[in-house]
C-alpha cells in the first residue's frame, strides 16, 4: 500500500558538538520517505533546483522510491543552515533560502493518485489543503505543521486539519494549537478541531498518542486511548535535524503496511517511529538511514519491546 508524501527536499548545513556537515542533503519529504520505505512503497512530491544532481537521486533510488513526484526546475533548492551548539533539542537558525520552494506548486502524477496513504509534511498550510483535496480517496491521510504555521497562518491550518485522520507534532506545538498548557487537556482540544488521533512528539524523551474509536478498523470496539511510547537512551546524539520526520516516516510507514489498523498495530507503528528517530540521529543528515538495513531496524524494536516490558 502505497504512501505519497508532499514535502520538502533540500540542502542543510548543519554544525553540532559532534562537527559540521555542508549542504548535506535533507528536507522533511526526504527524511520522512526514506523511513518509510523500510514498510512500504513511497511516493514524494517536491520540488528541487539544479543543484539536485544524480547523487542526490540515487539517494532515493537505492530505497526504491518513486521520485516522478519531484519537479526539477531552474533555480537552486530550498537550503537551511542551523546548529545545536547550546541545546541538541533546539536549533538555531542562520539562514534559511527557499529558492525555488518558494514557488512551489505541488503535482500530483496521475500514477500518484491512487495511493491509500498521504502524508502532508511540513510546508504551508494552503498547498497542504490542495493536495488533500486533490487525493479524496486516500484512505487514511497524516499531517505536520510549526509554530509559525500555527501562530500567522492558522485560518489556513483549521481547514487542513478537517481533512486529517491524524496529526504529528510536538508538545510544545501542541499546547500553542489548543492554548492550552494542559497537555491532555491540549490534546483533545486538537482532536476537536478534526484529527482523531494525535501523536505529539517529545524529541529525546519519545511521544504520546491520544486515540478515540474512530482510529482504527472497528470503531465501535475501543474507547479512547493514550499510549506512551519511550526514545531509546543514546550515547551520542551526531545531528537531530531529521528525527521527528523519520519518526512520522517509521510511524506511518508501518500503519500503512498492515492490513488493518487497531491499538496493538498502532502501538508497534510508535514503537516503529521510535525505532527510526533513534537511528536518523545517529549520523549527520540522511546518512544513517542510507546505510540502514531491515535487520537493524528489526533488532531495534525488539531492544525498545525489552526496555518496556514490565513482567
Amino acid at each position: 500500500m502505497a504512501i505519497t508524501v508532499v514535502g520538502s527536499v533540500a540542502f542543510d548545513s548543519i554544525e553540532t558538538p559532534s562537527g559540521r556537515r555542508e549542504r548535506c542533503l535533507g528536507g522533511a519529504a526526504t527524511h520522512f520517505s526514506l523511513a518509510a520505505s523500510f514498510f512500504t512503497d513511497v511516493r514524494v512530491i517536491a520540488v528541487v533546483g539544479e543543484d539536485f544532481g544524480p547523487e542526490q537521486e540515487a539517494v532515493f533510488q537505492a530505497r526504491g522510491i518513486d521520485t516522478r513526484g519531484i519537479e526539477r526546475i531552474a533555480g537552486k533548492s530550498f537550503f537551511w543552515e542551523g546548529s545545536y551548539l547550546e541545546n541538541l533539542n533546539e536549533a538555531k537558525t542562520h539562514a534559511t533560502e527557499l529558492n525555488v520552494f518558494a514557488a512551489f506548486e505541488p503535482k500530483i502524477p496521475d500514477a500518484y493518485r491512487d495511493s491509500e496513504f498521504l502524508f502532508l509534511a511540513n510546508i504551508d498550510p494552503v498547498l497542504q489543503r490542495r493536495v488533500r483535496e486533490a487525493m479524496p480517496d486516500a484512505r487514511l491521510v497524516a499531517g505536520d505543521t510549526m509554530n509559525y504555521w500555527i501562530k500567522d497562518h492558522r485560518a489556513a491550518l483549521l481547514e487542513v486539519l478537517k481533512g486529517l485522520d491524524i496529526l504529528l507534532i510536538n508538545d510544545t506545538e501542541t499546547k500553542m494549537l489548543a492554548g492550552n498548557n494542559n497537555l491532555v487537556h491540549a490534546a483533545r482540544a486538537v482532536m476537536a478541531l478534526g484529527p482523531h488521533t494525535l501523536v505529539v512528539k517529545h524529541g529525546e524523551y519519545g511521544a504520546t498518542a491520544f486515540f478515540s474509536s474512530h482510529s482504527f478498523s472497528k470503531k465501535d470496539a475501543y474507547e479512547e486511548h493514550i499510549f506512551r511510547a519511550p526514545a531509546l537512551p543514546l550515547e551520542e546524539v551526531v545531528d537531530p535535524t531529521g528525527a521527528g520526520d523519520s519518526f512520522a516516516g517509521g510511524f506511518f510507514g508501518y500503519l500503512a503496511s498492515q492490513t488493518e489498523i487497531t491499538p496493538a498495530t498502532f502501538r508497534r507503528a510508535m514503537f516503529y517511529g521510535s525505532v527510526m528517530g533513534s537511528f536518523a540521529v545517529e549520523r549527520f543528515g540522511t546518512e544513517r538511514l542510507q546505510q540502514l538495513t531491515r535487520q537493524e531496524i528489526d533488532d531495534r524494536f525488539i531492544l525498545f519491546r525489552e526496555l518496556t516490558h514490565l513482567d
